[in-house]
């Protein structure tokens, strides 16, 4: 197994804070000793061929310098490989606008951490979610949402991610406007029938936070084994206006309204494609089913 991280900068990631960072970061590491093969992203999708390819070559560790995406898209270029043989080990340098993964993990300044669990050689074992669309598969290990949440990254990915977290927020306010709270038939585990009661948002969470700071999914736990399910049935904009705080200390939860389970498939019953959100990403799936692939991963956290 060759030793080397093989490392994917997306040196757009953090309206360039990534280009001007990465080097800089990397250097350090080298200085002490860690070796790197590194190559760059030009295009969206491109570290999805870059980390297959080094897989295949026979690379089992990877690094992600950017943000979720570039964490999305070795993710993907690691499975379906990945699932056979020993887990291949992830490192993130987050340089990126979003980093929310790591945010289950510290609270400290996030590079300086991520440095140091890289340099310590820290391992912990972490789930991959895997959804079936009609289209293929995908996998993530962060988050994927439906409804509100989606909905509001698709708008600040056209009109405000130039503006960073602001730009998030910006796309949320915009949603609250349009409120569109609509059914998303699916059933959990041993259900029979599908639940299609109408819902602002429905997320299936490895771990807790997304937009950076939101803590969508307070009970996850990114090494359980389980996908944790939240929804969030048809409150109105006053009730979302005056909730919307509970998002960030993941009290949302307790809404009369709110519900959350952790289980460990969901079967959709779509009518057709829809907006996710997925590890930062904004994507159009039919989607058929989720399941988890546990501990398929190590992260250096």
């Amino acid at each position: 197994m060759n030793e080397t991280f093989f490392t994917v900068i997306n040196p757009v990631a953090g309206h360039g804070r990534c280009a001007r960072e990465a080097g800089p970061a990397l250097d350090r590491l080298r200085a002490s000793g860690i070796r790197l093969e590194v190559t760059a992203t030009n295009h969206a999708g491109h570290g999805i061929e870059l980390v297959r390819a080094a897989y295949q070559q026979g690379f089992r560790r990877f690094l992600g310098v950017g943000g979720d995406g570039i964490a999305y898209e070795i993710v993907n270029g690691l499975f379906p490989g990945g699932e056979a043989g020993d887990p291949p080990t992830l490192a993130l340098l987050p340089l990126g606008t979003g980093n929310s993964f790591l945010r289950d993990f510290t609270t400290e300044r996030e590079v300086e951490y991520a440095t140091r669990a890289i340099l310590e050689g820290r391992l912990r074992p972490c789930d991959v979610l895997r959804m079936k669309h009609r289209e293929g598969v995908i996998h993530y290990i962060n988050l994927l949402s439906m409804g509100f949440a989606a909905d509001a990254a698709a708008v600040t990915n056209r009109k405000y991610k130039r503006w960073g977290h602001l730009g998030y927020l910006l796309g949320v306010f915009t949603c609250l406007v349009r409120l569109d709270r609509r059914p998303f038939p699916h059933r959990l585990d041993e259900e029979t029938q599908p639940d299609r009661r109408p819902c602002l948002f429905l997320t299936f969470n490895n771990s807790k936070f997304t937009g950076r700071t939101m803590m969508i999914a307070p009970n996850a736990d990114t090494a359980d084994g389980l996908i944790e399910y939240v929804r969030w049935g048809p409150i109105g904009r006053i009730g979302l206006v005056a909730n919307l705080h509970t998002l960030y200390d993941g009290s949302h939860v307790k809404h009369p309204l709110a519900s959350r389970r952790a289980v460990r498939r969901v079967e959709f019953s779509l009518d057709c494609p829809v907006d996710v959100m997925v590890d930062g990403e904004v994507l159009t799936l039919h989607c058929e089913a989720l399941d988890v692939l546990p501990s398929a991963l190590r992260v250096m956290v």
